[in-house]
């Protein structure tokens, strides 16, 4: 077992551990724990957010939320469900995650399966600390098509190309943005009101949608 502690996550690492366990680990702590899991071929990554975390991923979250409202695009919003795949022995869980090209797929569903549902179309992952597992590799296997990846300074935005991730300037999901603009308001949360922010963020969209 391996602990890393900072002000922003406090990972804690277990080896050898069977998908059985998994899935009884995230069957018996429920999905009201505050931490979240990442599992890859037997390694289990356990993260327990704090502020630092927190605090940035609801950001990306409103400001996702009001892209999709001012450019009149349909959304839903998956939060931090559990994804998972047993025949390839991952799984994870981001910090917020959309449907966006595929909302109208799983629509109306109480429950994700993806042996059978698409996976999100966008996922953002706020990683403070290095994570001890590879969770572009989880991703791509689970076919998530956007990643957002952000270290606390610099955000990157990656789409899914044949298996891999390959770095992009602008989103695939919303093209008309670039990640240096959201990173550009990400930066301004620090120091901003929240509903300043959002609306500053709002009119800076329909100015450029004209």
């Amino acid at each position: 077992m391996l602990i890393k502690s900072t002000l922003a996550e406090q990972r804690t690492v277990l080896h050898n551990v069977s998908w059985e366990t998994f899935e009884a680990l995230l069957r018996d702590t429920g999905e009201d724990r505050g931490s979240r899991f990442a599992y890859d071929c037997g390694v289990l990554e356990i993260m327990t957010p704090l502020f630092e975390h927190e605090n940035p991923k609801i950001q990306f979250d409103r400001l996702i939320f009001a892209l999709a409202v001012e450019l009149k695009i349909k959304i839903r919003s998956a939060g931090s469900t559990t994804l998972k795949r047993q025949p390839i022995t991952k799984g994870i869980e981001p910090d917020t995650c959309y449907y966006i090209q595929n909302e109208l797929a799983i629509r109306g569903k109480q429950e994700l399966d993806l042996r059978t549902d698409p996976a999100p179309d966008l996922a953002v992952e706020i990683d403070i600390t290095s994570s001890s597992v590879n969770k572009f590799n989880i991703y791509a296997a689970l076919g998530v098509a956007e990643l957002w990846r952000y270290n606390g300074e610099v955000l990157k935005f990656y789409q899914l190309v044949e298996s891999e991730y390959i770095e992009i300037k602008f989103s695939r999901a919303f093209p008309l943005i670039s990640v240096s603009d959201i990173n550009r308001f990400i930066q301004q949360s620090k120091t901003m009101d929240e509903i300043d922010l959002v609306q500053s963020f709002r009119a800076w969209v329909q100015e450029k949608i004209g």
